[in-house]
């Protein structure tokens, strides 16, 4: 899986900021916000994330609402695992990472390493 363009994120912005399925125009008009998109230009973008397989749709009178497949964090750990497995070395890679923590996300990371050591990731 590769990082979003700058329009793809954009729009996956949008769409995990929902709870619920949207359609294209929501997405176009909330995109709308901030800089001048047209409708078709949004839905090119919606089209090819689909067809990445990065959203679903489902058909809702006579339009089409999208939904995520994973969440903005499922996506970016799975950028992450991607990106350690291409490295040589991963436990240079981990200390690198780990240097630039700064003391919250480092307890952070130490929380989530002592869930996954005691089976509790996810439950929380």
């Amino acid at each position: 899986m590769r990082e979003f363009g700058e329009l793809e994120a954009a729009v996956m912005q949008v769409v995990w900021s929902r709870s619920e399925p949207i359609t294209v125009r929501a997405i176009a008009a909330q995109l709308n916000e901030t800089r001048p998109l047209a409708y078709t230009t949004v839905s090119t973008i919606v089209e090819r994330l689909r067809a990445k397989g990065v959203l679903t749709r489902v058909r809702v009178g006579r339009s089409f609402q999208y939904a995520a497949v994973q969440s903005s964090d499922a996506y970016i750990a799975q950028l992450l695992g991607e990106a350690l497995r291409s490295a040589a070395s991963p436990s240079a890679v981990f200390l690198h990472f780990a240097e630039q923590l700064d003391h919250d996300d480092a307890v952070a990371l130490r929380a989530a390493l002592d869930q996954r050591s005691a089976g509790t990731v996810g439950d929380a």
